[in-house]
């Protein structure tokens, strides 16, 4: 059964040795998706809910609006994500001459898969399905306080990163998500 505290003071732990070693626990925390829901709660918004944050390892679970997406950022350190309910689609892209970014992949993530990121990857992350999305993100440092950039989704040019900013998109994506439901 997953315990969140157990799991944040593992992450603590296995954070010296890398995002192999958190691969390897957030792959056994989504392997047992109602564990997951059972500690966490059953989701009902979009939103981040810090679970722990410290200069060693940031540990967050994100739940995404159906049809929700976000633009194209960095995080300037590793991460691991895990889909323990729902899915996950990322593009990843790169960086052209003039700071812009380009599609150059993709990668769909369904109930208990796992994606290691490494500090200089660009990805935007969007869930294609319409209900909630749940995902135990955990990263190699202060998430919220290592400068990162993020790409404006229509022109594709860069800007410093805004957790405001960030956070009214979930809150856009919420607001849309409960006028669904009313319409249902």
């Amino acid at each position: 059964m997953f315990d969140s505290e157990r799991f944040v003071e593992d992450c603590r732990q296995a954070a010296e040795e890398g995002p192999r070693a958190i691969r390897e626990l957030v792959a056994a925390a989504v392997a047992d998706p109602r564990g997951v829901l059972s500690a966490l709660g059953e989701p009902e918004a979009a939103g981040v809910q810090k679970l722990y944050c410290g200069p060693d390892v940031t540990v967050v679970n994100v739940i995404w609006a159906p049809f929700m997406s976000v633009m194209p950022h960095n995080h300037e350190m590793w991460a691991v994500i895990g889909v323990y309910g729902g899915a996950e689609d990322n593009i990843f892209w790169r960086r052209t001459e003039d700071g812009k970014v380009e599609a150059a992949g993709a990668r769909a993530l369904r109930e208990r898969e796992v994606l290691p990121l490494g500090p200089e990857v660009v990805h935007s992350v969007m869930n294609p399905v319409d209900k909630l999305t749940g995902a135990i993100h955990v990263y190699g440092g202060d998430f919220y306080e290592t400068a990162r950039k993020e790409w404006d989704s229509q022109a594709l040019t860069p800007h410093d990163h805004s957790m405001e900013r960030t956070l009214a998109v979930f809150e856009e994506a919420n607001r849309r998500y409960q006028l669904s439901r009313l319409e249902a």
